[in-house]
């Protein structure tokens, strides 16, 4: 009168623990993991290049021969793209700043809703710089 119980094999997850640089193909970092990688690499970028930022300052308010000195330099198309670089940076930071915030108020805390606001927080930067990208670019 006994039943034989069956046992279900378990199947075989990888387990990640620490991660070594040949492994990393086979890990999938998170949305949110890699909005946070670009929180920090734009954290890091504007900082790099705010001597750039503020010599264009300074550059700009000097004088009005300045400025037009400034306006030359800021026509070039690689000048646009370094400015463009900033923007993205700057909306990128910002964006996730806010999220980060919000997080810290602990709103948003749960896998399905970190998931959201980190592909949020990509497609508002990303559409921002696109507009400025249109507007650095001329076509409206």
């Amino acid at each position: 009168m006994s039943e034989a119980v069956r046992e279900v094999p378990k199947k075989e997850r990888p387990e990640f623990r620490n991660i070594h640089v040949t492994e990393l193909s086979n890990y999938r970092l998170p949305l949110a993991g890699i909005v946070s990688i670009l929180h920090r690499i734009s954290g890091f970028m504007m900082f790099a290049l705010l001597p750039v930022v503020l010599y264009l300052l300074e550059l700009s308010l000097r004088s009005e021969i300045s400025f037009a000195y400034f306006q030359g330099i800021a026509s070039h198309p690689l000048c646009k793209l370094v400015i463009l670089a900033l923007v993205w940076g700057y909306m990128q930071h910002f964006c996730a700043g806010v999220r980060h915030l919000f997080m810290d108020l602990h709103f948003g805390l749960d896998k399905d809703s970190a998931r959201k606001s980190a592909a949020s927080v990509l497609v508002i930067s990303l559409t921002a710089t696109l507009l400025v990208a249109l507007k650095l670019f001329g076509v409206f």
